[in-house]
């Protein structure tokens, strides 16, 4: 069991915080680096990376989006209650080291993972560029955590609602045009990553990315994590989450989540009209 001793619903309630005791896990947890959690008995272990962690409290933050029926579980949770399970942390941690500049780009949810790892960079010495997208000012999550994380900030949203109006790619883009840049960092949605490692391959600029496939038991064992990196077949459990951006499959990737993502929205759909059927009844 662990206890969520802090709760926060962000953008309009669809991204959501939890702090959770995990003393354990807070104590070995590095950037980069996952947790499998699973809300009740016959609930889906869901993997997220972590978004900090805090060894004095013992505890860990996570934020995730309600995109489905077991999320939406997530979303029920309160501060007092436990989720059933809790296993971390997982994966290999990022490679932090002193390289010189680096940007670091995150979207959506993405920008939770980045976090941590933009954090350590910056502690490690370099300059850090920070780039982060949003379809709307509504939806941008963690802006004063992130420019303390970096050197420079700078905020993209698709409609133009607030700061840079376009894609964090037109911004990376006009970064490497104008700075001598050691590394890249891209964290978001599919699209959003794959267009970041199309045009740093370009400019022959080292990237990495952080991949969320579907997982079950976080081991390497069930093999649902599958990726295709260089042409080879890794797991994104036990050989990331974190690949050379250059190499992976994305749209092999982004074909494998589409057809679970559809089965997810049925499940959400259906979760909702329960709740809604047990509420009447009530």
């Amino acid at each position: 069991m662990a206890k969520i001793i802090a709760r926060e619903e962000m953008a309009q309630g669809t991204i959501i915080l939890n702090e959770i005791e995990a003393p354990r896990i807070s104590q070995k947890a590095k950037p980069g680096q996952f947790v499998i959690l699973q809300a009740d008995e016959k609930g889906e272990r869901v993997p997220l990376t972590m978004a900090d962690t805090n060894p004095d409290k013992g505890t860990i933050t996570i934020i995730y989006m309600v995109v489905g029926k077991s999320t939406a579980r997530f979303k029920d949770l309160q501060v007092g209650d436990e989720y059933f399970a809790l296993i971390g942390p997982l994966g290999k941690p990022t490679h932090i080291e002193k390289v010189g500049k680096v940007v670091c780009v995150g979207g959506g949810t993405g920008i939770a993972v980045l976090h941590p790892i933009t954090r350590a960079l910056k502690a490690a010495g370099n300059d850090v560029t920070t780039i982060l997208g949003a379809r709307t000012y509504d939806l941008l999550i963690m802006e004063e955590k992130m420019k303390a994380a970096s050197t420079t900030l700078h905020i993209c949203t698709d409609d133009g609602s607030y700061g840079h109006h376009g894609f964090v790619t037109n911004v990376l883009k006009d970064v490497l045009e104008k700075e001598k840049i050691n590394l890249v960092v891209a964290i978001g949605p599919i699209p959003m990553m794959k267009f970041c490692s199309l045009i740093t391959k370009e400019k022959n600029v080292p990237t990495f990315v952080s991949l969320n496939p579907i997982m079950v038991d976080g081991t390497g064992m069930c093999g649902c994590c599958r990726v295709s990196v260089g042409g080879t077949t890794k797991f994104a459990c036990v050989d990331g989450p974190e690949f050379d951006g250059h190499k992976v499959d994305f749209d092999e990737l982004a074909k494998r989540l589409a057809s679970y993502l559809e089965d997810e929205k049925k499940s959400l759909e259906a979760y909702k009209n329960c709740k809604a059927l047990k509420n009447r009844l009530d």
